[in-house]
């Protein structure tokens, strides 16, 4: 047998492992597993059955996936310019079209799961998805590249609440806080690339701030976020609210300073303070309706 026959026997049977691997490294793995769970956390404080958890899991791991795909799919032609890697689309490691298919397959099955949901709680995260998609295809190159991951983590706990039975809205202070960290969370994840972004051409809100008006920037939502859930419930701020934002303090400024030398201390900071504020959010039984 010589090599064109032994690559003939290896091809396309032997691509496909390569291929699944690519596909699954292009949705964007760690935001997708970071985001469901976060979804399935609130989901447990709300008291949601476990069949309605599945459901509401179901719906937002869908929506993450389609998310993720769209936009390794479409900035497959900037990544590859750039030479960025851990980019199957941009590498070539599998297609951009069977990207765009699996991005389009994820967002029809996210539509009947998110309006199973309720048909209130299914518009609110189909109008985040939304929001999602137009970030990667418009909204990431311009001023108000921040306003899809606001919408995105303020409609989490209105996807939760409104999915029990009798349907009630979140406590404002929640939406708020979600809010906030998705701004926050947009100015971390950007952070480390953004001089390489702007030689793209993108010109979202941190890539004209640059990355020291960004590192500046950056703790002020993370604090707000957390002082909007201490201050926020009516009664006096207990020792455990307290000490949370005492640490939301320190690691809202401490990884924007180690941004320095750890290209990703920053999104780490805005991860640690998510953590406790979703720690103090579920602490509190009645925090989310």
């Amino acid at each position: 047998m010589n090599a064109a026959d032994g690559a003939r026997t290896t091809t396309p049977a032997a691509r496909w492992p390569g291929r699944v691997t690519g596909l699954a490294l292009a949705c964007h793995p760690g935001p997708v597993v970071v985001v469901t769970a976060l979804a399935c956390a609130l989901g447990v404080g709300a008291g949601l059955s476990p069949a309605r958890l599945a459901l509401v899991g179901a719906a937002v791991l869908t929506g993450q996936l389609s998310v993720g795909w769209c936009n390794d799919a479409f900035d497959a032609g900037r990544d590859a310019r750039a030479g960025r890697r851990g980019k199957p689309a941009a590498q070539g490691t599998v297609s951009v079209r069977t990207v765009w298919g699996a991005a389009a397959v994820a967002l029809a099955l996210c539509v009947p799961l998110s309006l199973a949901c309720g048909l209130l709680a299914g518009t609110v995260h189909l109008a985040a998805v939304a929001a999602a998609w137009l970030y990667n295809l418009w909204l990431k190159a311009t001023v108000l590249s921040w306003l899809p991951y606001a919408a995105g983590f303020a409609a989490l706990p209105s996807l939760v609440t409104l999915s029990l039975p009798d349907s009630p809205w979140p406590r404002w202070w929640t939406v708020t806080a979600g809010a906030l960290l998705g701004c926050a969370a947009h100015l971390g994840d950007t952070l480390p690339d953004i001089e390489a972004d702007r030689a793209t051409g993108i010109r979202g809100l941190p890539h004209r701030l640059g990355p020291a008006g960004t590192r500046l920037l950056l703790p002020v939502p993370l604090l707000a976020a957390t002082a909007v859930l201490v201050l926020g419930p009516p009664g006096p701020v207990g020792a455990r609210s307290a000490a949370v934002l005492a640490l939301a303090g320190a690691a809202a400024l401490v990884g924007p300073v180690l941004g320095r030398w750890w290209r990703k201390a920053a999104l780490a900071g805005a991860v640690t303070v998510a953590a406790a504020d979703l720690a103090l959010l579920l602490a509190d039984g009645t925090a989310l309706s």
